[in-house]
């Protein structure tokens, strides 16, 4: 419950951060690289959401919410290989060692561990339930990472570099 509604929280925080820089243009390729790294975080933030309403509906057995959650797995895991193109085809941004890493690496562990989870639910529960938990638990830190470096970038990176282009533009009026 908890994790879920954190998930919620930062949902909604990432569209009051995207409003407050909606005021800077928009090219073609930032909205790659929004593509990219900022919609996977509201995508994750979402996928904690639902877990953890998944989790808590009051299910008559463990396999049906398993077999959801083991669907929510293999799509996330298709989604990475969605973001993986993306990443290397927006061109403003060159990925480093940690976009990667919380970009691709950790989503990718995540949604492989709520796959496989699924299966193990079958003959083991409780185990199945603490890898769903430590999935959401991932995606949900990876999320905030993510949230927190497009937002230090926004501000410290594009802002900067917008500001400088309009005080040059000024100058040479």
């Amino acid at each position: 419950m908890i994790v879920g509604s954190s998930a919620g929280a930062l949902i909604g925080l990432q569209f009051v951060v995207i409003t407050l820089i909606a005021e800077m243009p928009v090219t073609r390729s930032d909205a790659q690289t929004g593509h990219a790294f900022t919609t996977p975080s509201v995508v994750h933030f979402g996928v904690v959401l639902l877990l953890s309403a998944l989790i808590s509906a009051p299910w008559n057995e463990i396999e049906s919410a398993a077999i959801l959650w083991g669907l929510i797995g293999l799509c996330g895991i298709i989604y990475t290989a969605v973001v993986v193109r993306r990443m290397r085809r927006q061109t403003a941004y060159l990925p480093v060692f940690e976009d990667w890493l919380f970009h691709v690496l950790f989503p990718l562990a995540a949604y492989l561990a709520l796959a496989a989870s699924a299966r193990l639910a079958l003959s083991q529960a409780r185990p199945a339930l603490f890898s769903v938990a430590a999935s959401s638990l991932l995606l949900l830190f990876t999320g905030i990472h993510n949230a927190w470096d497009i937002v230090t970038y926004q501000v410290f990176v594009r802002k900067r570099k917008h500001q400088q282009a309009e005080q040059a533009g000024e100058l040479k009026d």
